[in-house]
């Protein structure tokens, strides 16, 4: 457990097969919530095609509404607003940085080397799964007492440990990209 390393080209980095199994199932829980509720049917095909949804409001789940936030969180009329014309578009880019992650690290683990773009998609999907996870975690901004406060024969434990490694791999592909 390394983390990344800078290259001549961009980074590499080398996973376990169970590390990069857990990446590739939280990544993969990512994407299925990211698409799951989005309408098979969009009303206007010309909207549709634009990335312009019908969705205005705020995701029920709070992992989604933690993914796709408002983006004016004083003025409902203007979230809704940004919300019609960016979800498609944020939910399209979540899911293509996640298939990136997911086409560059193999199953069975291994060194990957990424491009400056490739590891800038990894940081956004690390992101997302880290971000899914506090929020089923109930990480608030101060989580350093989190870990300390749960112990191993706890079922949120491992969950802990994974999130704080996430965060790890993503303060070392920062400073490899930087």
């Amino acid at each position: 457990m390394a983390g990344f390393r800078a290259t001549s080209g961009g980074v590499t980095a080398r996973f376990a097969k169970p590390e990069a199994a857990i990446i590739r199932d939280l990544v993969g829980q990512v994407v299925e919530l990211v698409v799951a509720d989005v309408q098979a049917e969009e009303t206007d095909e010309l909207a549709a095609m634009v990335g312009i949804s019908d969705s205005t409001e705020v995701p029920e789940d709070p992992v989604l509404a933690r993914l796709l936030p408002d983006g004016y969180r004083d003025d409902p009329e203007a979230a809704q607003d940004f919300r019609r014309f960016t979800e498609s578009g944020l939910r399209s880019a979540k899911v293509e940085s996640a298939q990136l992650l997911l086409q560059t690290l193999p199953a069975g683990g291994g060194k990957i080397s990424l491009s400056g773009d490739q590891a800038e998609a990894w940081l956004r999907s690390l992101n997302d799964v880290r971000l899914a996870l506090g929020v089923r975690l109930g990480v608030t901004d101060d989580y350093d007492g989190l870990s300390e406060d749960v112990q191993p024969d706890d079922p949120r434990y491992a969950y802990i440990q994974v999130y704080q490694w996430l965060a790890f791999l993503q303060e070392s592909l920062v400073a490899a990209l930087s």
